[in-house]
């Protein structure tokens, strides 16, 4: 068994004849019972002889067994061999992915000057989106890419925090197209953030903000996407049918942003 649990690489992994075993076995139980040795050598890159090598080896083995006619499968024995080299496999990947690629993890921010591969930045949050500053800040991060002033650069090496404060979310309900109240489109200026966002969700509320003469910013207005402008520091009014309400404030308390349902009176 390898020792991929404890950071080190799995078995199979260790040297090429060792992760070609491993390749032949899985194509045989793939293919089987009639199993063709040269699709196997094309399929994995190794000649017909190199196949018929290790075939002979994983027989003795007692992890195949061979039958007349090109015929093989995999024995019980040759199963748990797989199911174990892989599960080290597995464990193995899961590592890379959350230590080694999490640790180079690439974001991206806009430019707010021309800036070269290389340079460290502030980082600074603006309208909801992440800016870099040449000129520095509090959070600060080393850009992986070059980028002209207002495009998008590739960020790595994030050290501090950004500072900003999250947004309020004001949820404006809106009755179902059966209810027999009928809301006063200015309700909706009334309510416009002055600095913020404007999202509906709903048949009825894009008609109800249509007639308000107010354009909204987030025409499909999901639970997900109205959380996240809040989590990034935007103020929203959402507009939203009252059956679409539960969904929208249940995302809003699991993501610890604050907001309020705004009093139905207000119609």
């Amino acid at each position: 068994m390898g020792d991929a649990a404890e950071g080190g690489s799995p078995d199979v992994l260790e040297n090429k004849r060792s992760a070609t075993r491993y390749q032949v076995l899985v194509e045989i139980a793939a293919r089987q019972p009639a199993v063709s040795q040269g699709e196997i050598a094309e399929t994995i890159g190794v000649t017909s002889q190199a196949v018929s090598d290790y075939v002979r080896d994983l027989v003795e083995a007692g992890y195949v067994e061979k039958g007349g006619r090109g015929r093989y499968e995999v024995t019980k024995e040759g199963v748990d061999w797989l199911i174990s080299r892989t599960d080290d496999l597995e464990t193995y990947l899961e590592r890379v992915n959350s230590d080694v690629l999490g640790s180079v993890e690439v974001d991206a921010a806009i430019a707010l000057d021309d800036v070269a591969e290389g340079r460290e930045v502030g980082l600074v949050m603006r309208d909801g989106v992440l800016h870099a500053n040449p000129a520095g800040g509090t959070a600060t991060a080393v850009t992986v890419t070059s980028a002209e002033k207002g495009e998008a650069v590739g960020i790595a090496d994030f050290e501090g925090v950004v500072d900003y404060d999250t947004g309020t979310v004001s949820v404006l309900p809106v009755p179902t197209v059966t209810d027999d109240d009928r809301p006063d489109p200015d309700v909706i200026s009334a309510h416009v953030p002055d600095e913020g966002l404007v999202a509906v969700a709903g048949t009825e509320a894009y008609a109800l903000v249509s007639r308000s003469g107010v354009d909204p910013d987030i025409r499909f207005g999901t639970a997900e996407g109205v959380a996240e402008a809040g989590m990034l520091g935007l103020d929203v009014l959402l507009v939203a049918v009252t059956d679409e309400i539960p969904r929208h404030t249940s995302k809003l308390r699991d993501s610890n942003v604050p907001h309020r349902v705004l009093d139905s009176d207000a119609f």
